[in-house]
């Protein structure tokens, strides 16, 4: 590649990490919200199809932009974009837990409890979030540069929908049992939750390939690559 398609390609990998930690934090801070959609009225053990936290919404982005990543920039680059957002996520709970230790004046449109209500008292939750997505990323990487290699870089759809349905099994399973081992969300709701966790994520995995497919072919096309070969950044 000449030096302004490397610039190129590393400021598309920026701005795909910068994408992956926005979406990542932003499913920590808002994932105390719960909301449903009953299309159907199916019921999962005491939970409806689909009564599940709104931070699951923008979390499918990460495992996409992991994909896309380890396709086009190879499974180390993958990697450090993962622990890129841990990193990040530790670092915007440790400013919330600041602001939450300062006092709100009396005319604060945020009062102390409101804002702890919110934000306050979500260690657990953000302990459990980011294990089970260290965890799942890292097998979703894994899993995804597995099913290239034994496909020799063909089927794209197969490695993306593998490695994310796993994953995401893997990651909606540990998150719910770290949460109701430590008393945040009862027993009886974990099955309900992670059936109807898990399907919505399978649902939005299949709906993401299309746009897998299409983020590889502008990578390939703008940078003249050939099936199973990526981009080389230092």
């Amino acid at each position: 590649m000449t030096s302004k398609d490397t610039l190129l390609a590393r400021r598309l990998y920026l701005i795909l990490g910068l994408l992956f930690i926005t979406a990542l934090v932003v499913s920590n801070l808002i994932f105390k919200k719960f909301f449903y959609y009953h299309p159907l009225e199916v019921d999962f053990f005491g939970v409806k199809l689909f009564e599940i936290s709104v931070g699951i919404l923008p979390y499918p982005i990460t495992f996409l932009i992991t994909d896309l990543i380890s396709e086009i920039y190879g499974k180390k680059k993958a990697n450090e974009v993962v622990v890129g957002g841990i990193i990040a996520s530790f670092f915007a709970m440790g400013i919330i837990y600041v602001a939450n230790a300062a006092p709100a004046t009396e005319w604060s449109p945020v009062s102390n409890a409101m804002f702890s209500v919110v934000f306050g008292s979500t260690a657990i939750a953000v302990l459990a979030s980011m294990l089970a997505y260290l965890f799942a990323q890292f097998i979703d990487i894994q899993i995804y540069h597995y099913w290239k290699r034994l496909t020799q870089g063909k089927h794209l759809w197969l490695r993306n929908n593998c490695s994310t349905f796993l994953s995401q099994f893997v990651d909606t399973a540990t998150v719910l049992l770290l949460l109701c081992a430590f008393g945040e969300i009862e027993w009886n709701l974990f099955r309900g939750l992670l059936l109807a966790g898990f399907l919505f994520k399978v649902l939005i995995a299949a709906l993401d390939t299309p746009f897998l497919y299409l983020g590889v072919f502008f990578f390939r096309k703008r940078f003249n690559l050939k099936i199973n070969q990526g981009i080389e950044l230092d």
